[in-house]
C-alpha cells in the first residue's frame, strides 16, 4: 500500500514531525523541514518554537470564530431548556393533556433527527457558516410560531422547527471548531460547545421562573441574531474551502486563523495534498461507514451517543420541575433553579480538564457520578412509595438530581461531541456526523417522550434503569473508547486503525 493510500485510510495527509514530512505520493520520502527565508535545517526544539509562535498569532481569530459559532450552541440549550420551566404554564393556558405536552416536549427531537440527517450534506454543500446561518433562520421561525401559538398544533410546529435548526447546530458547530482549532486548543475549544448548551438551558430555566412562556420564546431568538451578525466577521473552515476548490478563499481563511505573520505554507500544503488525494474517492454514503477501516470510529461515535441518552439526560432535563414536584418539593422551580446553577461551573471545570486529564478519565468519572445520582433519586422515590422517611425524600431526590447533572456536565455532556468531531476522516465526516447525530436525537426522542409515562409506571424503577445504563456506559468507555487528547486528527485516525 502506498503512503497516499495509507493517508486516505487514516483520514489525513502526511503530517510532518521531528524535521521530516511524508509526501503522501508514491513511496514515503523524508524531506528536511526548511525555513522559507534561509533554507537551513532546524532541529526539533526550533521547530517547536516556530509552531508555538504561529499558534500565538492564531489564537485571537480562532477564539473569536469559536465564540460566534457557539451562539448556535447557546441556542441549542435555549431550545432544549424551554419546556421545563414553561410546562405548567403552557398546559394551563392552552389546556394541554399529559400526552399533548409530552408530544410538545419531545417533538423537538423529531425535528432534530431530520435536521441531523441532513446536517452533513447541508454543511458540505453550503459550508459550515452557511449551515449555521440556515439553522439560525429556521430557529427564529420556530420561536415566532411558539410565541403566536393558540393551540397545540402551532405550538408543535414551532417546536419542530427549532428542533430542525438545532439538529444542524449539533453537528456543524463542533465540526467547525475542530476544523479551525490548533490541536493544543481543540479539546478545550470544542468543549465550549457543550458549555454554551448548558448556559443556554440554564438561562432558559432561570428566566422561565420569572417571565411568561411567550416572552421566553422571544428571548430564544436573541442568540440567533448574534450568530447571524457574527458570521459576517469570521472566516469559513479552511478544510471545507480546500475541499470545494476555493483555493484563494482557502489561503485567506487559513492565514486569518493562524495570524498575519504566521508561516502557513506547510499546513496549507498538507491540507491541500490531503484534499487532492480525496478526489479519486467516491462520495461517502452511510453504508460506506460499515467498511472495516471506519467501523471502530462508528462504534465509538454511535455508542457514546446511545449511552449519553440512555442514562436519561433528556427526560430528567426536559421535565426537571415535575420530577422535583413528584418527589414532594413544595416548589419545583426551586429545584430547577438549583439544577441550572450547578450545570455551568461544572461544565467550565470539565472544559479546563479536557486537554489535561484526557477524554476517557472524564467519561469514567462522569458515568460513575451519574450512577450515584440516579441511585439516590431511585432510593428517594422508593422511600416515598413505601411511605417511610418522608421528610428525607425531597432532600434525597434533589441531591440525587443535582449530583447527576453535575456529573453529566463534567464529561458525558461534552466529551461525546468532542470525540465525534475528532474520530472521523474528513471525506466521511458528513455522512458519519449525520449518522451519529441522528442516533443521538433518536435516543433523545425515545427518552423524552417515554419519561412521563415511565414515571407514572414507577419513579423508582425509572431511575434504577438509568443507573444501570450508567454502569454499562463505564464498561463501554473502558473497552471501546480511544484517548484522543493531544493528537492531531490524522494521528487519531492512525490510533483507531491500529486497533482492529
Amino acid at each position: 500500500m502506498t503512503t497516499a493510500d495509507k493517508d486516505i485510510e487514516n483520514g489525513g495527509a502526511g503530517v510532518w514531525s521531528k524535521g521530516t514530512t511524508t509526501t503522501g505520493v508514491g513511496d514515503e520520502l523524508e524531506v528536511p523541514f526548511l525555513l522559507q527565508s534561509s533554507k537551513i535545517i532546524i532541529d526539533e526544539e526550533e521547530e517547536k518554537e516556530i509552531i508555538e509562535e504561529n499558534n500565538k498569532g492564531s489564537v485571537w481569530m480562532v477564539i473569536v470564530s469559536t465564540c460566534v459559532a457557539v451562539c448556535g450552541s447557546f441556542e441549542f440549550g435555549s431550545c432544549v431548556g424551554y419546556s421545563a420551566p414553561a410546562q405548567s404554564a403552557i398546559r394551563k393556558d392552552l389546556d394541554l393533556s399529559v400526552a399533548q405536552f409530552s408530544m410538545f416536549g419531545s417533538i423537538i427531537t423529531i425535528g432534530a433527527m431530520i435536521g441531523a440527517t441532513a446536517s452533513g450534506k447541508i454543511a458540505d454543500l453550503m459550508g459550515r457558516k452557511g449551515a449555521m446561518r440556515l439553522s439560525a433562520v429556521i430557529c427564529i421561525a420556530g420561536w415566532l410560531a411558539i410565541y403566536y401559538s393558540m393551540g397545540s398544533w402551532s405550538l408543535d410546529m414551532g417546536r419542530f422547527f427549532t428542533g430542525f435548526g438545532i439538529g444542524i447546530f449539533s453537528y456543524v458547530v463542533p465540526v467547525f471548531i475542530a476544523e479551525i482549532a490548533p490541536k493544543n486548543l481543540r479539546g478545550g475549544l470544542t468543549t465550549i460547545n457543550q458549555l454554551m448548551i448548558v448556559c443556554g438551558s440554564s438561562v432558559a430555566y432561570l428566566l422561565g421562573a420569572v417571565m411568561t412562556w411567550r416572552y421566553l420564546a422571544l428571548i430564544g431568538i436573541i442568540p440567533c441574531l448574534f450568530l447571524l451578525v457574527g458570521l459576517f466577521f469570521i472566516p469559513e473552515s479552511p478544510r471545507w474551502l480546500a475541499k470545494v476548490g476555493r483555493e484563494k478563499d482557502f489561503d485567506i481563511a487559513l492565514q486569518r486563523l493562524r495570524g498575519s505573520e504566521a508561516d502557513v505554507s506547510q499546513e496549507a500544503a498538507d491540507i491541500q495534498m490531503y484534499v487532492d488525494s480525496l478526489q479519486s474517492l467516491p462520495k461517502a454514503r452511510i453504508l460506506d461507514l460499515l467498511e472495516a477501516k471506519y467501523i471502530r470510529s462508528v462504534i465509538t461515535g454511535v455508542g457514546l451517543m446511545v449511552f449519553q441518552q440512555a442514562i436519561g439526560i433528556n427526560g430528567i432535563g426536559f421535565y426537571a420541575s415535575e420530577t422535583f414536584s413528584a418527589a414532594g418539593l413544595a416548589n419545583g422551580n426551586i429545584g430547577t433553579i438549583a439544577y441550572a446553577i450547578v450545570q455551568v461551573p461544572i461544565t467550565v471545570g470539565g472544559a479546563m480538564l479536557m486537554d489535561r486529564s484526557g477524554r476517557r478519565p472524564l467519561l469514567l468519572v462522569s458515568s460513575a457520578g451519574t450512577f450515584i445520582g440516579c441511585s439516590l433519586t431511585a432510593v428517594s422515590f422508593y422511600l416515598k412509595g413505601q411511605s417511610v422517611y418522608l421528610d428525607s425524600v425531597p432532600i434525597l431526590a434533589v441531591s440525587g438530581v443535582l449530583i447527576y447533572i453535575a456529573a453529566f456536565s463534567i464529561g458525558m455532556g461534552a466529551v461525546p461531541w468532542v470525540i465525534m468531531s475528532e474520530i472521523f476522516p474528513i471525506h466521511v465526516k458528513g455522512a458519519a456526523g449525520s449518522l451519529v447525530v441522528l442516533v443521538n436525537w433518536l435516543g433523545a426522542w425515545v427518552v423524552s417522550y417515554t419519561f412521563n409515562f415511565m414515571m407514572e409506571w414507577s419513579s423508582a424503577g425509572t431511575f434504577t434503569l438509568y443507573a444501570m445504563s450508567c454502569l454499562l456506559t463505564m464498561l463501554f468507555v473502558v473497552k471501546v473508547v480511544p484517548e484522543t487528547k493531544g493528537k492531531t486528527l490524522e494521528e487519531i485516525q492512525a490510533v483507531i486503525n491500529s486497533k482492529k
